[in-house]
Order: C-alpha cells, then structure tokens, then sequence
C-alpha cells in the first residue's frame, strides 16, 4: 500500500525553491521509494479511487522537520510537559523528529537503567518519532559506553550549576575523564561558565530584565566556548556542539575552530533569532531562559552567522515548567525558572523573520531539518525527501496569517512569550513515516488518529 502525495510546490534536496514533485511512500516499510519531478493533479486522484492519494495543489510540500533540542521532561515532571503533548506540539509544527534533552526528567537519562525507564514511559504516547541524548555529570563516565550501546543519540552535559540535583555541571577535570569514551560521538555542551574572571554584576531589580541580563554577561559563553574549544583539539575524535548560542561576541573564535578543520557544531533557537532585549518588558518572566535574549544588534549577527555557515542549525529548546513558576505575579527574573516554550512554532517564526531579511524556504529547511538530522546522527533516514529515507512529510501553507494564542499551543503548560505576535505559515498536514500524525481539518488536530511514532 503506498501514500502518494503530490504539489506543484515540493522541496526537494539541493533545492532553494520548492519543484513541481510526487512522492511515493511505501506503507508498510515508512520509506519513500519514488521522487519524481511533475504535478501528477487531481484528476489521477479521482481515477484512482485511491484514500492514499493527497493531492496538496499549490501548497508545500516539506521534509518533516528534525528538533534535536527538546526537554519532555517526563518521567518524574509529567506536569511540566509529557511524551503526549510535547509530540502533539511537535506535529502540529511539522516537526517528525525530536530528541529529548537528559536532564529536567526525574530520573535523568545519565545511566542505561534510567534510559530503559523514560523509554518505557514514552511507549505507545508519541505523535513522532523520538530519539534520547544522555547526561553527563560527575562521575558517570563508565555510564556513558552502556548509553551509546542502549541508543541515546550523543550527551548533554552543563558547564555552569543546573539548579538541578540529579544533573549537576562538569569540571574540566570531569570532562577528561569522560572524553575518552566518547570516541566518534558527539558532546552537546550548555556553553556558559563561571570563572574567577568573569564580570561580577549586582542585582538591583529583580524585576528588570536588563539586569537579568546583566547577570549572564556574554563573557560566560565566551569562556565556556574557549575550553570546548581547546577540549576538542585535546580530543579530535569527539565531536563537540554548542547547545543555544546566544552571544555573538563568541563567533570569532568559533570561526576561528572551524577553520582549523574541528569537529565543532553549534545551533541558536528561534527566541535568540526573533526577539530582542529591547522588547522585553520589565517583569516579564515567560522571555525567560539562559543564556539570554540578548540585544538585536547581537540577534542580527547571529542571522548573519548562520547565513555564512558559523552556526549550522537551528532548534526550539522547548523548556517549559509549571505556569505558576514563572512567577508572574512577582515578576522577578531571578527566581523564575528559565525556559522559552514554542514547540510547534518554529517553522512559522523563522518563516516570519526570515522573509524579512531575504532568506530561502532551502535555507529553513536545511538549518531546521538537513543539520539537525546530521547532529543527531540520523542523516540518512531524516530531513530530506530522499528515496530511502523515511516518509517525514509535511504539507504547509506559507501564506496566512495568524495571531499566536493558546489555542495554537498543544504543549502542556500554555505560556510562551510569542502569545500575541502575528506569524505566517500554517501547517495542513503531518505525515510520519507516511501514517498521518496531525491534520488541522480534524477536531483539534488529533481526534481520530493513533500515535505512530518511533522510539528511536
């Protein structure tokens, strides 16, 4: 049994803009085994009878959409967010991969153990397919081999205090022991770190963001960045990325790392790319996160990283938390918890801000799909409309509008600092592995249709 779906408007590999295309998905395999240029139209819909046929017209068709920085956070914070939501979320943006970040669940993904335990609580409840990163903290370094072997994708670990008990930051000295076994696998580092250097500030307002942001000076992801960078020279044969770059003074030198042939990656979200310090008003928590939002001088550098290929991809960090922890009523940045939550807005508002400063719908797709897929070491299977890989699809309308409320949030906990910005690009239909995962014709999106993805 096969999905054939067909537009005037594919986005095919190598492509900036979209083609005339048909795709053929085998049903039972998940893989797309035809790409073939041409409309094949309605009329051949009509012929053929065929319920598997979806002919998409002028809209687009899409590679589903890889996000390799997502916390779920569940087990253990199943109220904060969940398997159920958090993959809802994502297939209602056309996002068919994710992969969920180690620490925030209870417990957290540092040994095989705990990996078999979220595994087990994330069976039957996912809308896409889903991959694991594990954890590296103190002393768990014989942990990391058996987590390798049991799946997990690569490891986070933190450079700076969690404020989380279970997912405690690494040393320098932790690092060397944890680098050896991490031969042709890949380190994501939380690239902020205090140093006996870096700039004392004191806090005035807690309820000013300037001064929230004063407290996470760029100076903290610059001297995180310096070690990530000598660690790989020490250890060429680990593959090292910045998680959520938000400073662009650290470019420089992570031009300068590249250049010298290092095996270095780094992403930037969607809230470093289209909000702005200068916006932000005082008492506002939900804008929230770190590293912080910083000025728009520093977001447009950050824009032009990633046009010259300084920055490769581009992922949500979708962190949410319990709405009252965000502490409204008070307004006080730090005792808030950080976190920006947009799962399922992404492809939307990088579309938005995009348009404005002349980027491609290719560009999207590659910093949103094609390196995300490559840093989750899932480049062969995800991201492009190959024949081979599997059958991700997304069917997308790049023309309406519309005014971000919560009734556009399937995540758990309905606070985002978008609520209210006008964005374009509506997503249709989700297809994963060619099993329809969200379609916006159906009561809420969902009513009707199973859960089909895969733990990866």
């Amino acid at each position: 049994m096969l999905l054939t779906v067909t537009s005037h408007n594919v986005l095919l590999p190598n492509f900036d803009l979209p083609q005339p295309a048909t795709i053929n998905v085998d049903l039972k395999t998940g893989k797309i085994i035809e790409v073939r240029l041409g409309y094949v139209g309605n009329e051949t819909c009509k012929k053929s009878g065929d319920l598997h046929f979806v002919d998409a017209g002028d809209k687009f068709v899409l590679p589903g959409l890889v996000d390799a920085h997502v916390h779920l956070e569940e087990p253990g914070n199943q109220d904060w967010e969940g398997f159920w939501t958090g993959t809802q979320a994502a297939a209602a943006g056309g996002v068919t991969t994710l992969i969920d970040m180690p620490v925030d669940s209870s417990p957290p993904t540092t040994t095989s153990t705990n990996l078999d335990i979220k595994r087990h609580c994330a069976r039957g409840q996912c809308w896409v397919d889903v991959g694991f990163w594990g954890g590296a903290i103190p002393q768990n370094q014989f942990e990391l081999e058996p987590l390798l072997s049991a799946g997990v994708r690569g490891f986070k670990c933190f450079l700076i205090d969690t404020g989380i008990e279970e997912f405690p930051r690494v040393s320098e000295g932790d690092l060397h022991m944890h680098m050896p076994h991490l031969q042709n696998s890949v380190m994501i580092f939380h690239a902020e770190m205090q140093t006996a250097c870096s700039p004392a500030r004191r806090q005035l307002n807690p309820r000013s963001y300037l001064e929230f942001l004063s407290s996470r000076p760029k100076e903290l992801e610059m001297d995180a960045i310096t070690l990530i960078t000598r660690l790989q020279a020490m250890y060429p044969s680990v593959s090292c990325h910045i998680a959520h770059l938000s400073a662009a003074a650290a470019l420089p030198m992570i031009r300068a790392a590249k250049n010298r042939g290092s095996k270095l990656s780094v992403e930037t979200c969607f809230h470093y790319l289209c909000l702005s310090a200068e916006d932000i008003p005082d008492g506002a928590t939900e804008y929230k996160c770190t590293p912080p939002i910083r000025e728009d001088s520093n977001r447009n550098l950050l824009w032009n990283a990633l046009v010259d290929g300084t920055i490769d991809c581009v992922v949500s960090d979708h962190s949410p938390c319990l709405i009252e922890m965000k502490g409204l009523e008070h307004g006080d940045f730090m005792e808030a918890w950080g976190g920006v939550s947009s799962l399922g807005l992404g492809l939307s508002l990088l579309w938005t801000e995009g348009r404005k400063r002349g980027i491609s719908l290719g560009q999207i797709i590659r910093w949103m799909s094609v390196k995300n897929a490559e840093l989750a070491g899932l480049s062969d299977t995800k991201g492009q409309l190959k024949v081979g890989y599997d059958g991700d699809l997304v069917i997308w309308d790049p023309v309406p509008e519309f005014k971000v409320s919560k009734e556009h949030l399937y995540f758990k906990n309905k606070l985002t600092p978008y609520e209210g910005m006008t964005l374009r690009g509506l997503v249709h239909k989700t297809f994963v592995r060619g099993r329809l995962a969200y379609d916006s014709a159906l009561q809420d999106g969902f009513t009707g249709l199973q859960p089909s993805g895969k733990l990866l």
